[in-house]
């Protein structure tokens, strides 16, 4: 499983499932014992045509079905408390 670059550049997002879709096909390769590689996870919503164009399988698509969630900064990190 691996997430993309954080850019805007979608060049340089696609080189990271690039890289991850070969080294599967690398392992693939290997025919070691009791490794199979039949699954890719690879990015989240943001990154949805991408990874799919790349060979994903499984895609993390959250954000797309519920949307973005809002964190009050306080949730993480409450300024007012005295702890």
């Amino acid at each position: 499983m691996t997430i993309g670059l954080l850019s805007s550049e979608s060049t340089e997002i696609r080189k990271c499932f690039q890289l991850l879709k070969q080294l599967q096909e690398e392992i693939k390769a290997l025919q070691i014992p009791n490794v199979e590689m039949n699954e890719l996870s690879m990015g989240m919503s943001g990154d949805l045509e991408i990874v799919i164009e790349e060979g994903a399988t499984i895609v993390r698509v959250g954000t797309a079905v519920f949307g973005e969630r809002v964190y009050p900064d306080s949730y993480y990190w409450n300024e007012a408390s005295n702890v």
